[in-house]
């Protein structure tokens, strides 16, 4: 099976480095690399590949705004997330947008081999590091403390979130000064938090709030 391949990334040691690897196996071939997704945009008029290795951080559109796009115009083209991000909330978010792999660049070439073969046939891969952290992130989430919070604590811990003061909240929900100090103190006990430093972060984790 042969395998057309194309690149977006900005760092030129790493795209040396991936026409170095790829050149070490006669199935695949390079169409073309791209530096941006404006000329990724342009070069992709030209020239579909069966396979995109697509960096996040693009200079212009990341390659998470870039996805969907691609996807929708080019639907045929099998796209691998090659990044840095060995986070639980990126993969998730990204590979809503429908791409196929997600793989870190500290990879082994073998490793993106297999990437490449199993995407090129319109299947899912993984990297196991990452998904062992969406394991663990999904296990956070389904903690019982999300289903601790009602509605009102939920909206209120948004609003800390957001950075509005007690006052702010109490006004704009038509609530006294110590409903909304005491919801506060409600949901720090609730998270088991110590301050709101630490409640930003675990509403985060949890996927609380946004």
């Amino acid at each position: 099976m042969n395998i057309t391949i194309s690149i977006a990334d900005d760092h030129p040691m790493i795209i040396d480095g991936l026409k170095n690897m790829l050149a070490n196996y006669s199935h695949l071939s390079l169409c073309d690399t791209y530096p941006d997704g404006e000329q990724l945009m342009k070069g992709l008029e030209k020239e579909v590949p069966d396979v995109l290795l697509l960096d996040i951080q693009l200079p212009g559109k990341t390659g998470d705004q870039l996805a969907p796009v691609i996807l929708k115009k080019y639907p045929s083209i099998n796209i691998l997330v090659l990044t840095n991000f060995d986070n639980a909330i990126y993969l998730n978010a990204i590979m809503k947008h429908g791409v196929h792999g997600y793989l870190l660049k500290t990879a082994a070439p073998d490793k993106l081999l297999k990437a490449i073969e199993t995407v090129a046939q319109g299947k899912r891969f993984i990297d196991p590091a990452v998904m062992e952290k969406v394991k663990e992130l999904d296990k956070i989430r389904n903690n019982p403390v999300n289903n601790s919070l009602s509605a009102r604590e939920k909206e209120i811990l948004q609003y800390i979130v957001n950075g509005v003061t007690t006052k702010e909240i109490s006004e704009r929900l038509d609530l006294s000064y110590y409903t909304v100090e005491n919801y506060r103190a409600r949901i720090l006990s609730k998270l088991n938090v110590r301050n709101v430093a630490e409640l930003i972060k675990e509403s985060l984790i949890l996927g609380l709030a946004k």
